[in-house]
């Protein structure tokens, strides 16, 4: 049986002292670096997993890499929909964002779940500065679709990432929630994926990754024992073309295949109901999640 990490005997030294010595051909390869990664689903409604993306993130900025955090807010968002008698609805999987309900979006995630999340990171040690993506113009935001009749749902026009690479420089830590404006100042809530994608290449990111609620890609989604480690853009999109790929992931998988085209060096989809997975995957030799590449010669 493994040592317990957490007891001070010999052995449970020797492993921190092993795990340390394991990271430190990454955290020479990163120092410097900027990664960014999108945080959501069962990592954001529990609190001790929240807890430890939290120490996950101060840790990479504490070794010199540049962690940029973008975050969506779905489950607060409808707390706060019921809470004002405002009926949340969906169509095709996305939010119907009418004008009401987009005060409510805007409220929850720029309001509330952002500077909650800069509140733990500077609360860990820390230094964590909230925005969306109308804080320096961060993010234009134009119309997903007039006709999918979804209202203020929006898609990433351009980036403007001279903000968030003068906050990183300067050792912070940016927090970015997926609201955004247009050019006339109409706000929008964009998908947080897509956010974080868009804005990976703008930065000329080393990682971009994606925190899911999915061990990763899977041959078959019911085995995790099927997980892909590793697949090239290519890899990727056939697998989307036979139905392996399927439902949510599609967009996902799109999101890191878009990144990795405009220069964003690995895109890793990873299991965020894990514990330090974050770590996991960016540190050690083993790496948890599916990690994709450009091709399969790069990386």
């Amino acid at each position: 049986m493994a040592p317990d990490p957490n007891t001070h005997t010999p052995e449970s030294e020797a492993l921190r002292v092993r795990i340390l010595s394991e990271a430190l051909p990454y955290i020479q390869q990163f120092h410097g670096r900027t990664i960014v990664v999108k945080y959501g689903g069962a990592a954001m409604k529990d609190s001790s997993l929240k807890a430890s993306v939290i120490r996950d993130v101060v840790f990479m900025a504490s070794v010199g890499i540049r962690p940029v955090i973008v975050h969506g807010g779905g489950p607060e968002i409808n707390t706060w929909l019921t809470k004002l008698s405002i009926e949340p609805q969906f169509k095709d999987g996305l939010r119907v964002t009418d004008a009401k309900t987009m005060d409510v979006v805007e409220m929850v995630l720029v309001g509330r779940v952002n500077k909650e999340l800069v509140s733990l990171i500077n609360q860990s040690g820390g230094k964590a500065v909230g925005l969306c993506g109308k804080d320096g113009n961060l993010v234009t935001a134009r119309p997903q679709s007039v006709a999918a009749g979804v209202g203020f749902v929006g898609d990433v026009s351009h980036v403007e990432p001279d903000l968030v690479r003068s906050l990183v420089s300067a050792d912070y830590i940016p927090v970015i929630s997926s609201v955004a404006a247009d050019p006339s100042g109409q706000a929008y809530n964009i998908n947080a994926d897509t956010v974080a994608g868009e804005l990976a290449a703008a930065l000329s990111a080393e990682k971009l990754i994606l925190l899911t609620d999915t061990p990763g890609i899977m041959k078959d989604f019911h085995d995790p024992t099927t997980l892909f480690n590793q697949l090239d853009i290519q890899q990727a999109r056939d697998l989307i073309a036979d139905g392996t790929v399927a439902g949510g992931m599609i967009p996902k998988v799109n999101c890191c295949v878009r990144s990795l085209a405009q220069g964003v060096r690995a895109a890793h989809i990873l299991d965020g109901r894990m514990p330090h997975s974050l770590l996991l995957e960016i540190f050690s030799d083993m790496g948890i999640g599916t990690m994709l590449v450009a091709s399969s010669f790069s990386g």
